[in-house]
């Protein structure tokens, strides 16, 4: 980490959780553990690579809990001999202070079948993380790269909240997004169905109103964008199979450009 802290504090729906962990400030500090999470932006990542190299060995696992469906090849330029874990994350939560947290809303993670993902599920026994190990986990990080691709994108383009799709342009705009990211879906494996753009439009709109996303938080807080691995990697991968993502393609540029001026 940047800065040493001296206690982590997370609000969370059922109480404060106050821990002290051990903090280091510099790679040089730390040895290969078992299992390496992290929890960085995914543009970030190459901003970690000393403490992934410092960390992970060749007994390791890296869990990659970041968005997106691009995990093992953001990090395998940086995870040596290590196994690199994709997780998929839901956990609504907001940095108040340096060190302290406030979550929003339930912990879910989510890991592919196989003897890593179980060894996962396994660090959390008995907490409030609730880690479920699944079979077709490539659909679930296609269906959260959806949803991504929609409220992200709207929220940070518009400077407002999540009330902002019920406002008929934007709820074309965002069922757009997602019809674009369901059809590079279907060509890399992930049989998606059409209907997924209207029930995450439909979920966006009854929400509540006041709800933002991360990236209209980092939007207001001048901080970078994480639209490269969410809807630039479905123009990536739409370029692959010559799927045309022009929707996607624009809220990539524009966002991008965005990032230039941080």
């Amino acid at each position: 980490m940047r800065h040493s802290i001296d206690a982590l504090v997370v609000d969370t729906p059922s109480g404060v959780l106050r821990e002290n962990p051990p903090s280091a400030t510099d790679p040089r500090e730390v040895q290969p553990m078992p299992w390496v999470l992290l929890a960085t932006k995914a543009h970030q990542t190459p901003d970690a690579a000393a403490w992934l190299r410092a960390l992970a060995g060749g007994e390791s696992t890296i869990a990659v809990l970041q968005n997106g469906v691009e995990h093992e090849a953001r990090v395998a330029p940086y995870a040596g001999r290590a196994v690199v874990l994709p997780v998929v994350v839901e956990c609504p939560s907001t940095r108040t202070a340096p060190g302290r947290v406030t979550q929003n809303g339930p912990a879910r993670l989510k890991v592919p079948a196989g003897e890593r993902g179980e060894a996962f599920a396994r660090l959390f026994a008995g907490s409030d993380v609730e880690v479920e190990v699944v079979e077709r986990f490539e659909d679930a990080r296609w269906r959260k790269l959806c949803q991504n691709v929609a409220g992200g994108a709207v929220s940070a383009l518009t400077g407002r909240t999540l009330g902002v799709t019920r406002e008929p342009g934007v709820a074309w705009l965002a069922r757009e997004l997602v019809l674009e990211c369901v059809r590079v879906a279907r060509a890399e494996g992930v049989p998606l169905d059409d209907g997924i753009a209207d029930e995450i439009v439909t979920s966006l709109q009854e929400g509540d109103p006041g709800a933002g996303t991360s990236m209209l938080s980092d939007r207001l807080a001048g901080a970078s964008l994480e639209v490269d691995a969410r809807n630039g990697a479905v123009v990536r991968l739409g370029m692959r199979h010559d799927i045309p993502t022009p929707l996607n393609r624009a809220v990539t540029a524009v966002l991008l450009a965005v990032n230039g001026d941080r």
